[in-house]
């Protein structure tokens, strides 16, 4: 099981989701507030945080981002009354790795806190770095460098990029890539790959510019209709 921080000022709902966790097994914290989350997150590890968005003191997606300031390794799941694709995108864009909008089945909720977990807990990483032209993968370590300078990846960046890896120059289908990097039994919308290929898209960009002449790093072909692709 894992740890999880519930920041949800409606007491109602939060009772809920810090019952239902315990229930499962999981230790679950509750917060009403932002600033109070924040603070959680300096004195404890958390695996997981599930995150409402509209709170009383922070805007949700400066508690998000901050979050994955000082626990990079925490998936955040955004809990969110706001179903305009844009503020999805923005959410993801901030450092969650996942969105429910509310209101949400607490069975699908559970389903989704269970696939991250057993994400994060079951990963048996290759004790060989690989290299790719300028960019290297440390799995072991989940550690990718850009001729020796580290590029920073959220934690399904990182997944997404070493599946992409493990298929070099293959065709990988879009439910594949789902499967692998969330779950097989993945619930949520598929914007959520998207937003993060071009994550990775934008980062791996952004660092071969780091260097005169550019780093030479391999790239993510779009196959519509199907699926991505990572060519050296």
């Amino acid at each position: 099981m894992g740890s999880v921080l519930v920041v949800e000022d409606d007491d109602k709902i939060g009772s809920r989701l810090q019952a239902a966790l315990q229930a499962n097994g999981h230790d679950a914290e509750w917060h009403r507030t932002g600033a109070s989350a924040v603070i959680a997150a300096g004195a404890a590890v958390f695996d997981l945080a599930l995150l409402d968005l509209s709170l009383p003191d922070i805007d949700g997606l400066d508690v998000c981002r901050e979050l994955k300031r000082s626990q990079p390794s925490c998936v955040i799941v955004m809990l969110t009354a706001r179903r305009d694709e844009m503020d999805v995108i923005v959410g993801l864009e901030s450092g969650a790795d996942d969105y429910l909008t509310k209101p949400f089945r607490m069975t699908e909720l559970l389903a989704r806190v269970r696939a991250h977990l057993r994400r994060v807990t079951t990963v048996t990483p290759s004790t060989e770095p690989l290299s790719l032209k300028d960019l290297t993968l440390d799995l072991a370590a989940r550690r990718c460098t850009v001729r020796g300078r580290a590029l920073s990846l959220r934690p399904k960046e990182f997944d997404l990029l070493a599946r992409l890896v493990a298929s070099l120059n293959a065709a990988v289908s879009r439910e594949r890539l789902i499967a692998d990097v969330w779950d097989e039994n993945w619930f949520g919308s598929t914007k959520t790959l998207d937003v993060h290929v071009a994550a990775v898209r934008h980062r791996l960009s952004e660092s071969a510019d780091w260097f005169e002449p550019p780093a030479e790093l391999p790239v993510i072909t779009t196959l519509r209709g199907y699926g991505y692709r990572l060519d050296l």
